[in-house]
């Protein structure tokens, strides 16, 4: 989400005000916060008030730099540079070393790693990279989301200054001293351009890649840049060309921009549609309020200067870093996955109270180059080091606890028996767990690390062969990671069986028939589920191996989705047949997914991390009364080999059941192998 710039980007409201002053403008950036806090906070949703942030920042920040050049300000950008340091790196430093030092008392110390490299990359303004690499999913909060997620548009928004500064100094540079009536003209053609080649490009990625598009600067630029255009056509001439526009047409715009940006929350999914076609909606909406209250005031004008709206205004950049750690950190103490409305009343009171705070202690004092200025300044750096020191320290204490490998690869079966623990009552020795809570997220199935699964925007069918690859009888894997996490038992199955196994897989992709919008939100996941289908019709492998179940959404134990049932069907009617393995239990507390490796490094005792068996899975495997009418489906039921008579457990047999809060371990699935072996060959008769 894009930070709101800080109310001194352009002009203070401390300072007098000149004519140029927008009272207005100033209240839009009040409601834009409070639209994205209360967004956040009661509806988990991205509201429009992330774009109008987008546009304001354009439009103020290049106005500013342009009064500066045909004022016959110096062309050093280092000054530039400096305001915009000063400005922004403050009160953002101030926020990450709080919301560590929070993060230190209240979240487990396996999640320090990964917030240790967001912290480097916001203060690197380079975090909406980060994001994108790791493909991280912008929607609503829980304990289990990153509490500095929201500040990767900071850096989206600091690389826009950076090009900003240089666009504007190198043109003005240009043109100053033989043509400078043509700066204005030249920097519209430049930010024109900017502005028509980031929307096509954003345009075609949102429909191709929207995890990515998301956080790209490069889809971001064209938000800002419509601001920037705002700023340079709107002149002190043409602002006078507006006067003159009848007051019916001028209201009638700026109501329509106002009713736009209150309501595109609502209407618009702003994390699946934006930075795409759809975010016209609230980045014309914010011109059209730009424009419409230029010269007279407007009714909307009046609305957005009031007082309230201006005062909010007046921190909207403080409220926007603050409001997230608090919502995120509410949510892990109380353990619920929403905030609900007296709690989330609660934390917008907090947000606000501390946003005030931030800014009458960090911000003013620089704004008004008070004698704290240069101790805060100096105070910021000083913290940043110490943070980007201390992740260091964190990662090579890490490093050390972890031995960088797949724990699957070397497991020693008698002192980690695992899963034979349930199965075939083999007795427990004494031994460390395996894998370490630092080297679980490494225990992936091979398929992952192959690169033999399509991702989340991936719509082209990946094909990989493992097991006895030479082998004529053969067994298609297909569907989501949780048909996946079997490669392992299935593919040492294969080679001591004399099968090979053809994967088709897509994450977060269960093999499904029609539009299933209630078992995947992956948007290509139909698309992509038909032409699989449409694969194994061609191909006819002796089995397809795919998931039976998953958990009920409306309450304990688990569900055959209908959509699935689809699948066997139309397995059935090519000549088919079916291996439905009953899905695996999933973590959560009351709707709040965790992960076992996060419950371990906190709970006194492995059982403190266990859930009730009654509340994972139902009595009877669901999937039995789903293949009444079908004659080409094997169940494979695993459930007594992960979970005891009562308890789910995180470990069994000195080995970690769960790599993150729902995918078993590559080294458990290995210990999976005999009984899954057993089943198999009684469904398939193969041995």
């Amino acid at each position: 989400m894009p930070l709101p710039t800080p109310a001194t980007t352009v002009e203070s409201p401390h300072k007098p005000r000149t004519r140029q002053y927008r009272e207005d403008l100033n209240g839009l950036r009040g409601l834009a916060i409070a639209l994205v806090v209360v967004f956040h906070v009661w509806f988990g949703k991205v509201s429009g008030g992330v774009d109008v942030f987008l546009v304001l920042s354009g439009y103020f920040f290049v106005g500013s730099l342009v009064r500066r050049a045909e004022a016959g300000g110096s062309l050093n950008p280092l000054p530039a540079f400096k305001r915009v340091f000063v400005r922004l790196f403050p009160p953002i430093a101030a926020v990450t070393f709080l919301t560590a030092a929070a993060a230190l008392v209240l979240l487990p110390r396996t999640r320090w790693a990964g917030l240790a490299d967001e912290l480097t990359a916001v203060l690197g303004f380079f975090q909406n990279w980060q994001l994108a690499l790791t493909s991280s999913d912008y929607l609503a909060a829980d304990g289990s989301v990153s509490p500095l997620q929201h500040l990767w548009s900071m850096a989206v928004q600091g690389q826009f200054y950076l090009v900003a500064i240089a666009v504007v100094l190198v043109v003005a540079s240009c043109v100053s001293r033989t043509r400078p009536e043509l700066l204005r003209p030249t920097l519209t053609l430049v930010f024109g351009a900017f502005a028509v080649a980031s929307y096509t490009y954003a345009a075609v990625m949102s429909g191709h890649d929207q995890a990515w598009n998301y956080y790209d600067s490069a889809a971001r630029l064209w938000e800002p840049s419509v601001g920037a255009l705002a700023a340079l056509m709107l002149t002190r001439w043409n602002i006078t060309r507006v006067r003159a526009w009848p007051l019916a047409l001028k209201t009638a715009l700026g109501i329509a921009g106002l009713a736009s940006i209150l309501l595109c929350g609502f209407f618009l999914d702003g994390a699946e549609q934006f930075p795409g076609p759809w975010t016209l909606v609230p980045t014309l909406a914010a011109i059209a309020l730009i424009v419409s209250g230029a010269g007279n005031k407007t009714w909307t004008a009046q609305v957005l200067a009031h007082p309230v709206l201006s005062q909010l205004g007046s921190f909207a950049f403080a409220l926007y870093l603050v409001h997230w750690p608090i919502l995120v950190f509410a949510l892990v103490v109380t353990g619920r996955p929403e905030a609900g409305f007296v709690g989330g009343t609660l934390i917008i009171a907090a947000s606000l109270a501390v946003a005030y705070g931030l800014r009458m202690a960090v911000e003013v004092p620089i704004e008004r180059d008070a004698p704290a200025r240069r101790p805060i300044l100096l105070a910021s750096v000083v913290g940043a080091a110490v943070i980007v020191t201390g992740m260091f320290g964190w990662q090579a204490y890490v490093g050390s606890q972890s031995t960088g490998q797949r724990a699957a690869d070397t497991l020693d079966i008698p002192t980690h028996p695992g899963a034979l623990t349930l199965t075939d009552g083999v007795s427990i020795p004494e031994a460390s767990m395996v894998p370490s809570i630092f080297d679980a997220p490494l225990d992936l199935p091979i398929t992952t690390l192959d690169g033999c699964i399509s991702d989340f925007q991936q719509i082209d069918i990946v094909t990989c062969t493992y097991g006895d690859v030479n082998a004529d009888r053969a067994i298609a894997l297909a569907g989501g990671s949780h048909s996946e996490h079997w490669i392992t038992a299935l593919d040492e199955l294969g080679r001591s069986n004399g099968f090979r196994v053809d994967t088709y897989l897509k994450m977060g992709c269960p093999l499904v028939a029609g539009e299933s919008p209630t078992v995947s939100d992956v948007p290509d996941c139909a698309p992509w589920s038909s032409a699989v289908l449409d694969r194994l019709a061609a191909t006819t492998p002796d089995f397809v191996f795919t998931t039976a179940s998953r958990p009920s959404p409306d309450g304990p134990g688990d569900v055959t989705p209908e959509a699935y049932v689809e699948v066997w069907h139309e397995l059935e009617q090519s000549g088919i047949q079916v291996l439905a393995i009953r899905d695996t239990p999933w973590l959560h507390h009351d709707g709040v997914p965790y992960r076992a490796i996060d419950c371990l490094a906190t709970a006194t005792s492995a059982d403190h991390c266990a859930l009730p068996r009654a509340d994972m899975l139902s009595d009877i495997n669901p999937a039995w009364e789903a293949i009444a009418e079908l004659s080409n489906v094997q169940l494979l039921d695993l459930s007594d080999g992960v979970c005891g008579p009562d308890l789910c457990r995180v470990t069994e047999g000195n080995v970690l059941v769960y790599h993150d809060s729902h995918h078993l371990t590559a080294s458990y699935v290995r210990t999976l192998t005999p009984e899954l072996g057993r089943q198999l060959g009684s469904a398939t008769t193969w041995w």
